[in-house]
């Protein structure tokens, strides 16, 4: 929608507003909004080669803009392609395949070119009156060749690189009548290897004047923080790390009224009050060395959650410099062993704001892990950087929160779509064999963006049941205890791989997803000792199903199941 020479609204993921998503077996319906027009989306899968999208829009305002259909050629599939624009049919051909729009009403429709992009732009309206609505319906059909040619995986053991300890989540309660069912069960089924649960700061002093290790003691403060500190209890007796994030500060450490901060979109971003700086260090040590000397836990790393954004603390890159270095010399004054977080950042794109600590040879000394949120903008190159960055400083590289849509509690339908699990683990697959994390902390093993389904989670009825996440999960995490990130090199760009080992043990990892048809994959560099291999595959038909395949001489051929996440492990 607007003057394509000048700006533009798209819909997009986390651009709308609480949209609306919906699957009724073949039909998937989406139902958003753009400047006060609803756009109500209704994709059919008639066959395997036909979609069918019917399109409906309702102004409630009057905009003098033009609205479009947009339509991306990727530029991988269809370089050479040759675009024709008759009366109602729009067609798209390569030297590998096809496509043709059939609209069901004569519309003006035109091609532009952007970042390398061709761009088909189909005309809905050259403007809307309130109250005007009106449809369209696009039938795309499609064809072409097919690819099933195989695809070689070598694996460099020779060269392993850093330590993975293994999937993590995040444990931070939010609905105590169904988180606890559910991160009872993934407990039970997955190897978590990392925690990270919220320190409730507001709830553990909420009063600037008060005794909060006496209140602790004396049973006075409300539930949520003695179950957030019982959580935190029961990932350290499962023997794992555990980091302490905080969301929401106490009235009296903020700098000004709450209520003079305006929330846009979503984000509140709170400035601390620098005069009360040694006031919130001891606020917070004071839980760290309670929870140590009352609990008998001892957290691994600090951080504020996302403080480059402000959800819900706000930094700048030089004041999350100076926190890391006052609050860790403070924390190592009282004796408390917690390391901080640099970083912990919304997403992998806003990399400058570590810089300055980064850089600063004062801050190293109080830097447990570097962090960031894998939430978007995780292209190759920056997921590189932030590898750099941990093996500069020489400690480890963490994804803090692990997922891919920060907006999908939402519309939580969402989560049990085979095409987001496999956005899901082909992220995760590229951040291991990019980055090399010691966890991925799937965000979150709790109810909320839960990897499970049923007994009320996101109103599904029926029984708890495990969804293709949970299986993705689960597979992942089932790479051997601290194995190495090992190089794997792939000759076909729409497989992605991961490949790890503990070598001391002999226990070899590799992990494939295939967005592509049934193809077969021949694994190269495997130790001549290893005689076979078993291999699972979870897709949307099937979770970890297990086969097991003969090695010869270091090589192994599998069969790769088509749109599948395939794991295979050494015996």
């Amino acid at each position: 929608m607007g003057n394509l020479n000048g700006d533009i609204e798209a819909t997009g993921k986390e651009k709308q507003v609480r949209p609306k998503y919906h699957r009724e077996n073949n039909m998937q319906n989406v139902i958003t909004r753009v400047r006060n027009i609803e756009f109500n989306e209704r994709v059919e899968d008639v066959s395997a080669k036909k979609v069918k999208v019917d399109l409906t829009y309702k102004a409630d305002t009057t905009i003098n803009e033009p609205i479009y259909f947009r339509i991306d050629i990727s530029s991988k599939n269809y370089n050479d392609a040759k675009i024709s624009i008759s009366n109602r049919k729009i067609g798209v051909k390569s030297s590998t395949r096809e496509l043709e729009f059939k609209l069901s009403k004569s519309l003006k429709s035109f091609i532009d070119k952007r970042d390398g992009i061709k761009i088909i732009y189909i005309e809905l309206a050259k403007g809307v009156q309130r109250g005007e609505k009106d449809s369209v319906s696009i039938e795309i059909n499609t064809n072409g060749k097919i690819d099933h040619e195989g695809v070689v995986v070598e694996l460099d053991v020779k060269n392993p690189g850093n330590l993975f300890s293994g999937m993590g989540g995040n444990f931070r309660l939010q609905s105590p009548d169904k988180d606890q069912k559910v991160i009872g069960y993934c407990l039970n089924n997955i190897r978590v290897a990392y925690g990270r649960v919220e320190f409730p700061w507001s709830a553990w002093q909420a009063n600037e004047n008060t005794d909060p290790i006496k209140d602790a003691v004396n049973g006075k403060l409300i539930k949520h923080l003695y179950e957030s500190i019982e959580m935190a209890r029961q990932l350290k007796a499962k023997g794992m790390p555990v980091i302490l994030s905080c969301w929401f500060p106490p009235v009296w450490a903020i700098d000004g009224r709450p209520e003079n901060y305006k929330r846009v979109g979503g984000i509140q971003a709170y400035r601390l009050d620098n005069s009360k700086k040694e006031k919130i260090y001891k606020s917070i040590a004071d839980y760290l060395s309670y929870i140590k000397s009352y609990c008998g836990i001892e957290i691994d790393m600090f951080s504020f959650n996302e403080s480059d954004l402000g959800i819900d603390i706000i930094h700048t890159p030089q004041e999350h410099c100076d926190f890391i270095k006052e609050f860790g010399e403070y924390l190592a004054k009282r004796a408390l062993p917690t390391k901080l977080l640099l970083g912990d950042n919304s997403d992998a794109t806003t990399y400058d704001f570590i810089v300055p600590a980064l850089n600063d040879i004062n801050a190293l000394p109080y830097i447990g892990a570097v962090s960031f949120h894998s939430w978007r903008g995780c292209d190759d190159v920056t997921l590189i950087k932030w590898r750099e960055a941990a093996r500069k400083l020489n400690v480890p590289l963490i994804v803090g929160e692990g997922s891919t849509d920060a907006a999908a509690y939402g519309y939580p339908e969402i989560f049990n779509e085979s095409t987001f699990a496999l956005y899901e683990i082909n992220l995760y697959t590229r951040i291991c064999a990019l980055s090399q994390p010691k966890s991925i902390l799937q965000w979150q093993l709790t109810s909320d963006y839960s990897l499970l389904l049923g007994d009320g989670i996101f109103r599904t009825e029926g029984p708890l049941r495990t969804t293709q996440r949970f299986w993705n999960i689960k597979q992942l995490a089932s790479t051997p205890e601290e194995s190495m990130h090992i190089p794997a090199k792939v000759n076909k760009e729409n497989v992605n791989v991961a490949a790890f080992a503990n070598i001391v043990r002999g226990e070899y990892a590799l992990h494939l997803v295939n967005n592509g048809a049934s193809r077969e994959a021949t694994i190269k560099g495997l130790p001549d000792n290893v005689k076979s291999v078993r291999v699972y595959v979870t897709n949307s038909k099937e979770s970890m199903k297990e086969s097991k395949v003969n090695v010869t001489d270091g090589f192994v051929r599998i069969l790769l199941q088509p749109i599948s996440f395939i794991s295979i492990f050494t015996e």
